[in-house]
């Protein structure tokens, strides 16, 4: 088995583009390998700013020899039968054919053997369909040369076996081709001259030695090692910023860790926009002091070394520093100067949506929603309206117009600012929340009814102007506003009748060709079950138990839904709740065949004088017994308990199914115990839709 190594080297690839290109290029060239009839052990991508690399072991050294049998007509068939198939086999003659009795007949059959081929020959021509397929999301031409690549490319290591390949990626023009070869280059600076490479070992053991670490994962973890190592240096401690941690990875291939100092008067300006500048236009880390406040410091990752140990390099980002948090600075003291209400006029030049009026008119519909809302959870009605009032305000401010990512946080400064309650300002920072799985849901109660209101006065409009996510595609990320409500209810124990709030959304817009509000609340019912299910599956609940109790209706309370949901999964993942369930898909199987052999219903109640069995007696005791039971513990939301009594219908259950025959000659009798089992699916359906569950 033999080794399979090949590199791109060109200049700086994009940050953003490196890491999905090497999983793009590893999956491209295994998908052409097992096309090709080629297995291997391993395969393995890598990428730096300057290179793409691919490392496959395990290969053979031919492809496997392949026979293929193409079935034809039967001997004897017409002759246009035959030269038809003749002709799809590529054969001349029927001589070229063997004849087969299959013992339905005797066939013709083609028979193509096919040498294997040598493996550097395949390689050789798969990596330059690979490199013309690779899914770049911008490329370029460079020079006269008239294909495209992500930016201008200089060598290709081509290596299998040690062995050079023979062959080449045509650039076009007067470019000519980039020819197969064994040699790259270290680092721009501390290495630029180019060496040879055997193996994938010997590649990535020369590349450190030029001051190139390969493995991204490996620079990740030295980025972060170093730059918690220079913060406690200081006794600071590294800002975590992992999406800041990945995009730095993708700028350096020898990551050298430095810090600097921010002046002292930029510290009175909120840390969330010095932090924002700072990794938006820097690259830079923050530090945290012992309280977890930002420090008057920042950690640059530089890709070379350099003889005064990094100071120059320092100083220099030190200025540039100075001069983007000026800007900041400068935005921040202007800011201040106007109150946040004096800014709303300003929303009314702003569209929300072309059909759903302006952000002026959202703020309104918002503000009266986040009373509703507050008003039935037991929050301040008027403190939710104000910061309602409030909350889109700083969109209009010179800091969220050069950092859109502070927006709200911004908000609260300026509410505080200006005399505003915590519970106001809070509720404006976190009313766009939670923005993500990872985000964190707001519990404060103004807050909550904030957040919520914006995100169901948004999904109510787009659903109203039939604006739904189709597919993969959710241009105004309904399914995370979705997630959101789901989260803010769920996580905070909200006894809300979504149906009733979004009736009051619906009510608050004010614009024409709107879709009736029965049918929106119906339409967004099912779409926050569809997300639930989402939500419910990561914890390992079964999307049919979701099924069967949103069949019940009443879908809108979340609470409620959620607690019965857990207690039928405990249910039916029990001993009693399994065989109860196989149970119930029996007696309904059986009652549904019989309605429609007899074209008559058997819900009507059961006729306890023809009871004519005591299994039959037992079971509809028990039956009566279970409803009684069950009413009231389902009325006070005890599932736990109603599933117990429930369960205590397995025993007479079983009984009747060993014990009694339901299609008895008496038509009578057999009417009555179709009615049984009927009873049987009523009583359990009081706490669940059992047919919608699998199993």
């Amino acid at each position: 088995m033999t080794e399979f190594l090949v590199e791109f080297f060109s200049e700086e690839i994009p940050a953003r583009m490196q890491a999905r290109a090497a999983d793009d290029l590893k999956r491209l060239v295994t998908e052409k390998l097992a096309t090709n009839g080629l297995s291997f052990t391993t395969a393995a991508a890598h990428s730096t700013p300057r290179r793409l690399a691919l490392v496959v072991d395990g290969l053979p050294e031919r492809t496997a020899d392949v026979r293929e049998e193409k079935k034809g007509p039967r001997v004897g068939s017409p002759e246009q039968a035959v030269a038809g198939f003749l002709k799809s086999a590529g054969l001349t003659s029927l001589d070229q054919c063997e004849q087969r009795d299959t013992g339905k007949g005797v066939f013709y059959f083609a028979v193509a053997e096919k040498k294997g081929r040598a493996t550097a020959e395949v390689l050789a021509e798969i990596i330059p369909a690979v490199m013309a397929e690779l899914p770049w999301p911008k490329s370029m031409r460079w020079g006269t040369g008239t294909v495209r690549w992500v930016r201008p490319l200089h060598s290709i290591i081509a290596l299998f076996g040690g062995r050079v390949l023979d062959g080449g990626f045509d650039l076009g023009g007067t470019l000519g081709r980039v020819d197969f070869g064994n040699s790259t280059r270290g680092h721009r600076f501390l290495a630029p001259d180019s060496f040879t490479v055997e193996s994938f070992a010997d590649y990535r053991e020369k590349l450190r030695a030029a001051k190139v670490v390969l493995d991204r994962e490996e620079r990740k973890a030295k980025i972060k090692a170093d730059a918690e190592a220079v913060a406690g240096g200081q006794g600071l401690t590294l800002s975590p910023d992992d999406a800041l941690l990945e995009e730095v990875a993708g700028l350096v291939e020898w990551p050298v860790v430095l810090m600097g100092s921010i002046d002292e008067s930029f510290m009175d300006v909120p840390s969330e926009v010095l932090i924002t500048s700072m990794r938006t236009h820097q690259k830079y880390f923050a530090a945290l002091d012992s309280a977890g406040r930002m420090a008057p410091r920042f950690i640059v990752v530089a890709n070379t070394e350099t003889v005064d140990g990094g100071k120059a390099v320092v100083a220099g980002n030190e200025r540039v520093l100075r001069a983007r948090l000026s800007d900041a600075k400068f935005f921040w003291d202007q800011d201040r100067k106007t109150k946040l209400e004096a800014r709303l006029p300003a929303l009314e030049k702003i569209t929300f949506h072309a059909k759903l009026g302006t952000v002026a008119e959202k703020v309104a519909r918002v503000q009266a929603l986040s009373a509703e809302i507050a008003r039935r959870i037991g929050a301040d009605a008027g403190a939710a309206g104000r910061a309602a009032l409030l909350s889109k305000a700083d969109l209009v401010s010179e800091v969220v117009g050069e950092f859109p990512e502070v927006q709200g946080i911004m908000g609260r400064y300026y509410a505080l600012g200006q005399g505003e309650s915590a519970e106001v300002a809070d509720a404006i920072a976190a009313h766009y929340k939670p923005l993500g799985p990872s985000d964190s849901c707001p519990n404060a109660p103004v807050s909550v009814a904030v957040a919520l209101a914006d995100k169901i006065d948004t999904l109510v409009g787009f659903f109203a102007i039939d604006e739904k996510p189709t597919g993969s595609k959710d241009p105004y990320a309904l399914r995370r506003a979705a997630l959101g409500v789901i989260r803010l209810v769920l996580e905070n124990g909200l006894r809300l009748p979504l149906s009733a709030v979004f009736a009051a959304a619906h009510g608050a817009y004010t614009v024409g060709g709107f879709a009736p509000a029965d049918t929106v609340s119906a339409d967004l019912t099912a779409f926050i079950a569809d997300r639930l299910k989402v939500v419910l599956r990561e914890q390992g609940v079964r999307h049919d138990l979701v099924d069967s109790v949103f069949a019940l209706g009443g879908g809108d309370d979340l609470v409620r839904l959620l607690a019965r949901v857990k207690a039928l999964q405990t249910f039916v993942g029990s001993e009693e709740g399994a065989n109860l369930l196989a149970a119930y898909k029996r007696a309904s199987n059986i009652v549904r065949i019989e309605e429609k052999k007899d074209g008559a219903s058997f819900d009507q109640p059961v006729d306890a004088a023809r009871l004519a069995q005591p299994e039959e007696q037992a079971l509809s005791a028990a039956l009566n017994e279970a409803s009684a039971t069950a009413k009231p513990l389902l009325d006070a939301e005890d599932f736990t308990g109603t599933m117990a009594a429930l369960a205590r219908l397995r025993g007479p259950v079983d009984a009747f199914f060993d014990k009694v025959t339901v299609n008895a000659e008496d038509k009578d009798l057999r009417a009555n115990r179709l009615r049984l089992l009927t009873q049987i699916r009523t009583t359990l359906n009081a706490v669940a839709d059992f047919s919608k569950i699998e199993g």
